[in-house]
């Protein structure tokens, strides 16, 4: 068995849904050819073509066994250089078409991802992909006989643990998947369709809290000082703007955010895509909360030598308890006026003032004043400022919903 080279650069590969496709084309054609299949072309959803090599073949007068060695290209996927087996027979139901998965094949434990609970987790796309395939190559056969497709992954148990399908419920293996049929390296496609699926998974479970982390350290420190189900916990890495419009659009109410401060600080700053190619840190942002800290001039002055522009600054700093060395007018008054004094001072387009619903100078909360005199300390210094007031600073309500996702 000649495996595919391990990734190194831009090369594309192609799905598991394409891999068990090219398959089930092979069994037909060597149950019709009476002969082993080496290469077949498949049939894409966008209708081009592509060849793929069969990795084995045998075959008899109304059953065939045929596998190939899927290839992520380089994308570092855990399935690159499985092996997807498909069995496929003749059947006495003429134009019918079946399709189950077999050993190493996730089963479907939750609702939420679009298969029913019970089922082999065989996504649409590919199910769709085998179908037009063999009605396209066995037209005839079909006339008089349905097909069976048996898919499995020898090592699919070993190799389902390491994907996030634990996490929405699938269990015993890996999904084949697929959307366009064809891989690409580091797919941000990919990596969205994975997020949505996941708060879709905790929505259907009657959730409505997720725990957002930047990847697998803060996530397992997440595990540590939070209690939710597996299911709640989603890996957003550097896709914070999108994931958090997600969860708005989806209805998620409350999403606790863990992280490193390298991210917290950019996601503060109104930054959507975190990655360290496309964002900086906004030093600017940080000397002032260091300053309201009660930082040492050196650390402040040191933030401000690093200062960059920034076209959009949020503030979501706040307390909701006064304690000796914080008091609400100094985090909610003073930390809004001077980030708002620094936007009108430097380029900003847009100063985001995270307030809380409930504001007013006339509330006997002292909370609610603070919050209150931030909000005019922000307009006052900075005639761009935005205030928006959720029900908490990590509560997604019903009236900010449609703001949060046109800022995020």
């Amino acid at each position: 068995m000649d495996l595919p080279k391990q990734p190194t650069g831009k090369r594309t590969g192609f799905t598991t849904g394409t891999s068990a496709t090219a398959a089930s084309i092979a069994g037909i054609l060597s149950i019709l050819n009476q002969e082993k299949i080496k290469a077949v072309d498949v049939l894409l959803p966008k209708k081009d073509k592509i060849k793929i090599n069969i990795n084995s073949c045998e075959f008899g007068k109304n059953h065939a066994c045929c596998s190939v060695i899927k290839d992520g290209g380089d994308d570092p996927d855990v399935t690159h250089g499985a092996e997807i087996v498909v069995d496929l027979e003749l059947t006495s139901n003429p134009n019918s078409i079946e399709i189950d998965g077999g050993e190493g094949v996730g089963r479907i434990t939750k609702p939420g991802i679009g298969l029913e609970i019970g089922q082999a987790a065989i996504n649409q796309t590919p199910r769709k992909m085998i179908t037009e395939n063999l009605i396209l190559t066995a037209k005839e056969i079909l006339e008089k006989n349905g097909i069976k497709v048996l898919i499995s992954v020898p090592k699919g148990k070993e190799l389902g643990p390491k994907t996030d399908n634990p996490r929405i419920g699938i269990v015993g293996g890996i999904s084949i998947l697929g959307t366009s049929g064809i891989v690409y390296p580091y797919s941000t496609a990919s990596f969205a369709a994975a997020i949505r699926q996941q708060i879709s998974v905790v929505v259907s479970m009657g959730d409505d809290t997720v725990v957002l982390t930047t990847g697998g350290r803060s996530e397992d420190y997440a595990r540590k000082i939070l209690e939710f189900p597996e299911h709640s916990y989603i890996q957003m890495g550097d896709f914070s703007g999108y994931t958090i419009s997600q969860c708005a659009k989806k209805d998620i109410k409350k999403a606790y955010v863990c992280g490193f401060i390298g991210k917290f600080a950019k996601m503060a700053t109104g930054v959507k895509q975190t990655h360290v190619k496309g964002s900086k840190v906004d030093m600017k942002f940080l000397s002032e909360i260091a300053k309201k800290c009660k930082a040492k001039e050196t650390i402040i002055d040191e933030i401000k030598n690093a200062i960059e522009n920034s076209d959009v600054v949020i503030n979501l700093c706040g307390i909701l308890f006064e304690n000796r060395k914080q008091k609400f007018n100094s985090i909610h008054g003073d930390i809004p006026e001077s980030i708002a004094k620094l936007c009108a001072q430097s380029k900003v387009k847009k100063f985001i003032h995270v307030s809380a619903i409930g504001a007013s100078k006339d509330s006997k909360s002292k909370y609610q004043q603070s919050k209150f005199l931030g909000e005019e300390k922000a307009l006052n210094n900075f005639d761009k400022t935005v205030v928006i007031r959720p029900l908490s600073l990590i509560h997604i309500s019903e009236p900010t919903r449609p703001r949060l996702r046109s800022y995020a």
